[in-house]
C-alpha cells in the first residue's frame, strides 16, 4: 500500500490521501482520517435526523409538540419556545473532566442532562409556522425541512428564497412552483427538473431562460414550444388547455409521456453553473470545490455536500451548514462557524471540538447546548490559560485512550464522534436516505434500528376515492383522512395547498408527504461517481449518473453542442 493510501476501518476499502488533503490537515491541527470519504459522510448523516417526526411531551412545559424524537429515547428535550427561553441553564449541567474515564463516555452522560431542541431552527424568524425542521425566517409554512427564507410554501426540502410553493426540492428563488427538483430563480413552473430563469413552463428538463414552454428539453430562450416543437402563442394556449391537467388521470398520463421524451437526449455529466475548477454533482457558483455535492458558493473545499445556504470557504468534510463558514472539518449542521472540529450544530461558533447545539460561542470541548460562552470543557467554564491545559490533557489521552465500539472501530482524537453518541437509530437519519440499508445490514455493523411506530389514524377516505378533477373537490376535502395509495398511511389535505392546486389547476395528490418526497428524491443522482465515457466523443468522465440507467450522458462539450 502507498504511502498515502490508507484501508478505510469502516468498509475496509482503500482510499487516498493526496498533499492538498495534508496541507489542510495540519492548517486544521488534525491527524488524517482513517475512514474514507464515503464513510466519513455516512457517518455524519447518522447523526443528523430532518424528517423523521414524532409526537412527544416537552419535558419542561409539558405540552405534547411535534419533534424529532421519539418519545423512548433517553434525553432531556424542549420544544422551541422552552429551549429558545431563559428558563434553564446549560451550564446547570457542567461536569468535571475524569482521566480514568474516555472522554466520549464522558460526552455521551452530558447528552443525556442537557436538553435538546425538538425541532432545530432558528425559532425566532419563523411566523405561524410550527411544524417544520432545520429551517429559518418562514411564513406561514407547513412540512419544510432544510429551508429557509419562504412564504406560504409547503411540503419541501431545501428549499430556500421562495414564495407560494409546494412539493420542490432542491430549489431557490422559485414562486407559484409545484412538484420540481433542481431549480433556480422561476415562476410558474411546474413538474420539471433542472431549470433557471424560466416562466410558465410544465413538464420541462434542463431549459433556461425558457418562457410558455410544455415537455421540452435542452432548451435555451424558447417560447411556445411544446416537446421541443415550436407552436404560435394561439396554437401554444390551445393546445396546453387540451392536455386537462385539473385530472388526476390525465397528469399522470403527462408524467409518464414526458419521462420518456426526456430519455431521448442527452444529459450533461455533472448539474451544475457557474464554477471554477469543481468535481461532484450539483454544485453551482462555486470555485476549486472538489468531490462536493449539492453545494453553492464554496470555495477552496472537499467533500463538502448539503450546503445551500451563502456558502463555504476552505472546508473538508462539512455538511448541511454553510452561511459562510470557514475553516470546518468533520462538522455538520453547523452554520456561520469559523476552525469547528468534529461536531454537530455549532452555529457562529470559533474554535470548537467534539460539541453539540452551540449558540455564538468559542473555544469549546465537548460542550452541549450553550450560548455565547467562552473557554468551557464539559459545559464547565474555565479561564483561557486553564482551558487550554486542560484541552491538551485530553486531547493527549483521547490519543491514547481511544473509543472503541463494539464493532473494534477505533475513535481517537481527529475522528468524528462515534456512531453510539448518535441521538438517533441509523433508520431515522439521512444516512438511511443517501446510503440506505435493510435493518439486518444495520444492525451487523451494530448500528441500531428503530422499529416504526404505527400511528392510529381513523381512515375516512380511500385517496383512489377522490375526485378525478380539482373542480370536484369540495372545500370539506380538508377535513378528510385520506389513505395513502401508495404506503397505505394517513394524509390529509391543507387548505393552503387546496388553495394552490386550485390556483395551479391541478388535481389533488393520491400520496402522502413521505411518498412524494421519496418519489422526487428518487429523481435525484445520488452523491456516488462512477468512471465512464462520454457516449458521444468517448473521453472520459466522472460522473453520479450510473452505467446502468437508460441515460444518455455526455461531457460538457459534447453537450454544450447540442443544446438549442
Amino acid at each position: 500500500m502507498a504511502e498515502n493510501e490508507r484501508s478505510c476501518q469502516n468498509c475496509k476499502k482503500e482510499f487516498a490521501i493526496e498533499i492538498a488533503d495534508l496541507d489542510f490537515y495540519r492548517a486544521m491541527d488534525v491527524p488524517p482520517p482513517t475512514f474514507c470519504p464515503a464513510c466519513r459522510f455516512q457517518r455524519r448523516l447518522s447523526f443528523l435526523n430532518v424528517m423523521t417526526l414524532y409526537k412527544r411531551k416537552c419535558d419542561l412545559c409539558g405540552v405534547e409538540k411535534l419533534s424529532i424524537f421519539s418519545p423512548d429515547k433517553p434525553f432531556v428535550v424542549y420544544c422551541p419556545p422552552c429551549w429558545f427561553s431563559d428558563r434553564w441553564d446549560a451550564m446547570d449541567h457542567a461536569r468535571e473532566y475524569d482521566p480514568s474515564k474516555n472522554f466520549f463516555e464522558q460526552l455521551g452522560e452530558l447528552q443525556k442532562k442537557v436538553p435538546t431542541l425538538g425541532l432545530f431552527g432558528n425559532y425566532p424568524t419563523l411566523v405561524n409556522s410550527p411544524y417544520n425542521n432545520y429551517v429559518y425566517a418562514l411564513k406561514n409554512c407547513y412540512f419544510l425541512f432544510d429551508s429557509g427564507n419562504a412564504e406560504n410554501c409547503h411540503y419541501s426540502l431545501m428549499l430556500k428564497d421562495s414564495k407560494d410553493s409546494m412539493d420542490c426540492s432542491v430549489v431557490e428563488g422559485n414562486e407559484r412552483c409545484y412538484e420540481n427538483i433542481v431549480a433556480d430563480k422561476s415562476y410558474n413552473v411546474h413538474f420539471s427538473e433542472d431549470f433557471a430563469e424560466c416562466r410558465n413552463v410544465y413538464f420541462s428538463k434542463h431549459v433556461k431562460s425558457c418562457t410558455d414552454c410544455f415537455g421540452c428539453v435542452n432548451l435555451r430562450h424558447k417560447q411556445y414550444h411544446i416537446f421541443n416543437e415550436p407552436y404560435s402563442k394561439s396554437d401554444y394556449e390551445k393546445k396546453i388547455k387540451e392536455f386537462r391537467l385539473d385530472s388526476f388521470r390525465e397528469l399522470e398520463k403527462m408524467k409518464e409521456r414526458a419521462a420518456a421524451f426526456w430519455l431521448r437526449f442527452p444529459q450533461k455529466f455533472m448539474h451544475g453553473s457557474h464554477n471554477v475548477d469543481v468535481s461532484g454533482e450539483y454544485i453551482y457558483f462555486s470555485k476549486n470545490a472538489h468531490d462536493c455535492y449539492m453545494v453553492d458558493e464554496v470555495e477552496d473545499s472537499r467533500w463538502v455536500q448539503l450546503t445551500i445556504f451563502d456558502g463555504a470557504k476552505r472546508c473538508y468534510d462539512y455538511t448541511s451548514g454553510g452561511f459562510n463558514a470557514e475553516y470546518n472539518y468533520e462538522h455538520i449542521s453547523g452554520a456561520a462557524s469559523n476552525r469547528v472540529r468534529f461536531s454537530f450544530g455549532a452555529d457562529d461558533s470559533l474554535n470548537a471540538d467534539y460539541s453539540m447545539d452551540l449558540i455564538s460561542c468559542q473555544d469549546m470541548l465537548g460542550c452541549i447546548g450553550l450560548r455565547k460562552k467562552s473557554y468551557c470543557i464539559l459545559n464547565k467554564q474555565y479561564g483561557k490559560e486553564d482551558y487550554q491545559k486542560l484541552r491538551s490533557v485530553i486531547l493527549d489521552d483521547l490519543k491514547k485512550n481511544p473509543y472503541r465500539d463494539r464493532a473494534g472501530r477505533v475513535f481517537g482524537y481527529g475522528e468524528f464522534f462515534p456512531y453510539d453518541l448518535s441521538y438517533f437509530d441509523y433508520n431515522e437519519t439521512q444516512a438511511q436516505d443517501f446510503f440506505p440499508l435493510a435493518r439486518t445490514d444495520i444492525e451487523a455493523r451494530e448500528w441500531r434500528w428503530k422499529e416504526p411506530v404505527g400511528k392510529e389514524h381513523t381512515i375516512t377516505l380511500n385517496a383512489l376515492d377522490l375526485p378525478d378533477a380539482i373542480g370536484d373537490v369540495p372545500d370539506t376535502i380538508t377535513s378528510e383522512v385520506i389513505e395513502c395509495r401508495a404506503c397505505r398511511r394517513a394524509y390529509h389535505i391543507i387548505s393552503a395547498e387546496l388553495a394552490l392546486l386550485r390556483e395551479f389547476g391541478f388535481a389533488l395528490p393520491r400520496e402522502c408527504f413521505w411518498c412524494r418526497n421519496a418519489r422526487r428524491f428518487s429523481r435525484l443522482n445520488p452523491p456516488r461517481f462512477h468512471q465512464r465515457a462520454c457516449m458521444k466523443c468517448g473521453k472520459e468522465i466522472t460522473t453520479a449518473y450510473d452505467p446502468s440507467r437508460p441515460d444518455i450522458v455526455y461531457c460538457e462539450e459534447c453537450y454544450l453542442a447540442e443544446v438549442a
